[in-house]
């Protein structure tokens, strides 16, 4: 049995190998990536796609975005403002004369200072999710590619025909032969 200093020693070398980044976000376990790899073991994958017999294996990885390892620019996600200030250059005096214009103007097209405030509420508001029913069960895979469905599906559609049409054939008639 290992003592605690033993232990201790060994967890810190560990982390010098490990600890890159040093509390930065990065990670360098895939090359130049930013960020933390998120990437999910096999058994951790819900994507599965079909391989036949009914049978179905785990879906392929995606591919790596090309923009790894660049650092993103602050304009691609936040809206970057298009002009100077107004109120920069003016003085105290002027900024307040020019707020209460906006707010004369405001009040003047009908809405009040109550009902601005109602609009602005909504536009802040934290919208609600679309809530999902707890009885709801997703559909489980068939394991069958499209092909083979299509070939169960002509075979159910021929027997429902030959029946309307009173025709006797054999079951193996109807087989799709998977």
């Amino acid at each position: 049995m290992k003592s605690y200093h033993q232990f201790i020693n060994e967890a810190k070398e560990v982390h010098d190998r490990e600890g890159l980044g040093k509390g930065t976000g990065m990670s360098h376990r895939a090359g130049d990536k930013i960020g933390t790899d998120k990437k999910k073991s096999p058994a951790e994958k819900k994507r599965v796609k079909a391989i036949g017999r009914g049978k179905t294996a785990p879906a392929k990885d995606y591919k790596p975005r090309k923009d790894i390892g660049v650092q993103k620019k602050k304009s691609d996600y936040q809206q970057q403002p298009e002009k100077k200030r107004g109120s920069a250059g003016l003085s105290l005096r002027d900024q307040q004369k020019k707020a209460r214009a906006e707010r004369m103007k405001a009040n003047a097209g009908g809405k009040g200072r109550g009902d601005l405030q109602k609009a602005a509420d909504k536009l802040l508001a934290k919208k609600k999710k679309k809530t999902v029913d707890p009885k709801y069960k997703p559909q489980k895979a068939s394991g069958y590619t499209a092909h083979e469905r299509k070939k169960i599906m002509r075979a159910g559609r021929r027997l429902v025909r030959d029946i309307q049409n009173k025709k006797e054939k054999p079951a193996s008639h109807y087989d799709p032969k998977l």
